[in-house]
């Protein structure tokens, strides 16, 4: 093998290492709610399923890179995004604004932190709406704030 190659193997293999040593829990930021759980990661994405179902809301998609990296012998943290939202939301918030449907489905996003606890955050429904207000006024804003409490209340369901 080349020096060249060698030395390309050497940064692969650090640059990979960095990456999965920076993966870590999520901190709280402006306009989102972060829930950290002794739950493993595969009970928290089960129990967000269920909760999402509980609490009328369906689950329109779900995407993440733990599976397809393992299939590529990476392996990565759990992490996955559940897109949240049901017709009744949408035709209500369509009323009011069509710009603002570009953000449905609000995403959970369920990570699994280093200790292999997991944790369950999301960005509340008022904050991804909020630059729709102009348009889609108090009836938008009214509606946002229904899908923050819906959204809180499958976060409690899910982390507890």
């Amino acid at each position: 093998m080349s020096l060249h190659a060698r030395l390309s193997a050497v940064l692969l293999s650090v640059i990979l290492a960095t990456s999965v040593a920076l993966a870590g829990d999520i901190s709280p930021r402006p306009g989102w709610e972060v829930h950290a759980t002794q739950k493993s990661y595969q009970q928290l994405v089960q129990d967000t399923l269920a909760a999402v179902r509980a609490n009328g809301m369906a689950v329109v998609t779900q995407a993440g890179p733990t599976a397809a990296a393992a299939a590529r012998g990476i392996t990565i943290p759990g992490n996955r995004v559940i897109g949240v939202f049901n017709n009744h939301f949408a035709v209500k918030i369509l009323a009011t604004s069509t710009a603002a449907m570009i953000e449905a489905p609000i995403r959970l996003y369920v990570t699994e932190s280093p200790d292999g606890t997991a944790q369950l955050s999301y960005k509340r429904p008022s904050h991804v709406f909020a630059p729709y207000r102009d348009e889609g006024g108090d009836r938008l804003s009214a509606l946002a704030e229904e899908l923050d409490r819906r959204f809180a209340k499958i976060a409690r369901e899910a982390v507890n």
